[in-house]
Order: C-alpha cells, then structure tokens, then sequence
C-alpha cells in the first residue's frame, strides 16, 4: 500500500494556479483555506495515516477548497423532526416572507424616521402597535433574543437589589443560559428560596426584605419536574408584589400567541392569558413557537416597558431594521384568517401522522428501485419534539425515511446526505440513519427524493 509522504503535497501556488480556472474568490481567503488543509494533511501524514498519491492528494486539496469556498450559511433539509431546531435557526422562514422584506427595505428605510411628522422616530412603532393587539398589552417592545430581554428587565428593575427567584426555576437552557448566571450579570442579587421540587408563598414572603427589588417566575422550557412537588402560581405572586410594592416579571421562554393544543397536541399558556393575571413584564422568544426572527419580545405595563427603552443596555441590545421587519411580516399572519397557512413553523407543527404519511409515500414514489433496495428504505413512524425547549415533555407523532446498507456504514450514509448539492441534516438511532419528515418544508420533497436518487 502506497504511503504519502510530505513530498507529495503540492505548494500553494500550484493549487491556486489551477482553482484560478474555476473560482474567482479573494486569493488570500483562498490561501488561508489551503494552508488549513495542508496543515491537517502534514499531520496526517507524519502519522503515516494517508494513503493517496500525490496526484490525489493535488485533486483532494483542490475538491477541497471548493467545498469550503462555497457560501458557509445557505439552505439546508431538516430532517430531524425537530421543527423549532436551534442548531438550523430555529423558526423556518417562507422565501416569499424575504422576498417581501427586500423590497419593503430596498435601499433606505424610514427605521428611526417618523414620515407623517417629518422628524426623528423610533424603531419600535413597526411592530409595537401588533404586539400590542395580539398580547392585549399596555406596551411592548423588542430586543435581539429573549436572553437579551431577561438581562434588559433584570438591570432595570433590580439593579443592585435583590431578585426573589424558586431553586426549582434556577434553570439552564442551550448554550449554557443560566438564569442565576444572568440574574448576577444584571447587577442584581439572587435571593433562592424553597427547594428544587417544592416551592410555597410563604417561602417568597419570607425573603422579602428592605433589598427586595424584583419576585421573579421563570418558565422551566426545557425540563419537567414531576411527583412530589409544588409551585406558586403567577397570580399568587403578583398579590404578593402589589401587597409589598414589588414588581413581578415572567420569562415565558418559548411563549405562543395562540392556543396549539388542537392542532399540534402541544400544550403552552398564551401570552394573552398570562398577561390577564397582570404581571407587570413577560419575556418570550420570537423565534420559536411565535415563529419569527431570532428576537426577544418584552410585554406588559407601559410604566416599566418605557424606562427598558431609556436603559444605556438597549442600545446594545436593540434588533437591526431586517429582523423587525421580518418580525413584522410574522405578526401580520396573527392577523390573517389563514395565519397557521402563512405561518410556516405552525404550518409544520400542524401536520399529522397521516399528512406526513401521505408525503412520505410521495418521496418514495420518486425514488428509484434500486436506490431503495440498495438502501433499504422503508416509512417508519417515529415520535419528535416541538424544539427548543418548547413543552419538551411532549412528543409529537411523526414519519421518517430509514436508510440502512450493506454496503455503507450508517455514518458514512449521513455523511454522503450532508454533502449532497442541498445538505441533508438527519439522525441516527440503533445503527439506523433516519429522515423525519415533520420539518421537512412542501417544496423539499421532490428535492430530497433526487438527493436520494444521486447518492
């Protein structure tokens, strides 16, 4: 067997001579790619773990590149049954929803520019009004995540004071979120009371002292404790805060306009009817179950919304022209008649067993014989969740494509599917590579039956 040797890597300028051909990138973007591939070759080789002639490792290098050089963020098929998937950008977007953005924002925009008054403006009126309807809120405004939206209302109420929170809400989201760990970047103090499963009112009150600034309820997204347990209701809070001159706020996390239980199965308090307890701040994602732009959305009395716009945090914090008017975009579905048509993330959660089914049996249809013996693909059902920490506990019924050869290991299969002309994202279970179908977009179909047939 042939043992590459380091005399067998080709220079820079010799690969660069020949991409010159077929790319015209910037030359140093191209060298800083090749010199990243040549060094892990030189260290595969001094371990004696590459086996190609310098005629391959030349085609290897220039394939290479071109792969790398493509656009690093574009489309890709999810196909893992996770609708709200954070590592692919959470809430999908229709085409049609950029398309319209683009021409709203071609060019100039009137942002920060009142048109009627002809003078300065504020950003936040393109979509406060909409909030507004739908929440049935006194005020309400915007920021670049709900994290960012937490920390905003945090600094602004409890401020060198301290934050009343329950040890059973002391939660961790993805990315190492941690709400003590945001609770003392805001310049608060955390004040826990109860314990991890039980938590009573008068374990609140009984914390309540002269540095009291804030009683927080945080929204426990991504995990369920169950069994012996007990927690305070928001109301109850609220009558504590009034009763001391505290004000309360919620994280809401995923937050939903609209009351899904129907039609997806999953289980969520509408934003609406949290407000109606009167809290006097709720944060939420726009992200997630909304269906929007990576946003954090901020709710309730106008006393305490207005003094957030004033904080020196917000100008840090504040979302750029394209997410609020992508933003606005999604809002106006709320208002539509057929908003769960033009809504594509509850478009997608909508769909049943049965729908997916039928467009399973669709794809196969397309998918030529031998391709679905050599990789013994059948219509399996599978069980998903929502995402994002949105009612983790609850699993959604779904179908899947499984992929399983003789010939290629499983790994390999999810590979090829990844590098395919539209990047396919599956998963893989028991030695089995699997493409759910719940989050798999109308238009894809077609498209992933001749990913399939291509392999």
């Amino acid at each position: 067997m042939y043992i590459s040797s380091l005399k067998d890597i080709p220079s820079i300028n010799d690969v660069l001579e020949k991409l010159e051909l077929d790319l015209t990138l910037n030359r140093d973007y191209l060298k800083l790619i090749l010199k990243e591939e040549i060094e892990f070759l030189r260290s595969r080789i001094s371990k004696k773990k590459v086996y190609k002639s310098r005629e391959s490792i030349f085609d290897h290098l220039i394939l290479s590149v071109k792969q790398r050089s493509q656009f690093s963020l574009r489309q890709v098929i999810n196909g893992t049954g996770i609708v709200l998937h954070t590592g692919l950008g959470r809430a999908p977007f229709r085409s049609s929803f950029l398309k319209k953005t683009a021409q709203r924002i071609d060019g100039y925009s009137n942002l920060e520019f009142d048109i009627i008054n002809g003078c300065r403006g504020d950003r936040q009126t393109h979509i406060r009004n909409y909030i507004n309807a739908i929440c049935e809120s006194e005020d309400s405004m915007i920021v670049n995540n709900n994290a960012g939206a937490v920390l905003l209302c945090l600094n602004q109420l409890a401020d060198g004071g301290e934050v009343i929170c329950s040890r059973g809400q002391l939660v961790e989201i993805g990315g190492s979120f941690r709400i003590p760990d945001i609770i003392e970047k805001s310049g608060a103090v955390l004040k826990e009371v109860g314990t991890t499963n039980r938590t009573h009112l008068s374990d609140y009150e009984k914390a309540i002292n002269s540095k009291t600034k804030l009683i927080l309820q945080v929204h426990t997204s991504n995990y369920l404790i169950s069994g012996y347990t007990k927690s305070v209701e928001l109301s109850k809070l609220i009558n504590l805060g009034e009763k001391h001159n505290i004000p309360v706020m919620s994280d809401w996390g995923s937050g939903t306009f609209t009351n899904m239980e129907k039609k997806t199965g999953i289980k969520e308090t509408t934003i609406k009817s949290i407000l109606k307890n009167g809290p006097d701040l709720v944060t939420f994602s726009g992200d997630k179950l909304i269906g929007g732009p990576q946003s954090g959305l901020i709710v309730g009395k106008k006393k305490w919304v207005s003094l957030l716009k004033e904080n020196t945090l917000y100008r840090t914090l504040r979302c750029n022209k394209i997410v609020i008017s992508l933003l606005e975009e999604t809002l106006r579905t709320y208002k539509s008649k057929s908003f769960k048509k033009n809504n594509l993330s509850l478009m997608l959660l909508s769909k049943n067993r049965e729908d997916l089914k039928r467009d399973g049996e669709k794809i196969l249809s397309k998918i030529n014989r031998d391709q679905i013996e050599k990789y013994n693909i059948y219509l399996t059902e599978t069980l998903v969740e929502a995402g994002s920490g949105s009612s983790p506990q609850q699993k959604l019924e779904s179908m899947a494509l499984s992929f399983q050869s003789d010939e290629i290991g499983v790994n390999e299969i999810a590979k090829n599917f990844r590098m395919s002309f539209i990047p396919v994202i599956g998963y893989i279970s028991e030695n089995i590579f699997y493409i759910d179908l719940k989050a798999l977009l109308p238009r894809q179909n077609i498209k992933l039956a001749k990913i399939i047939n291509n392999l």
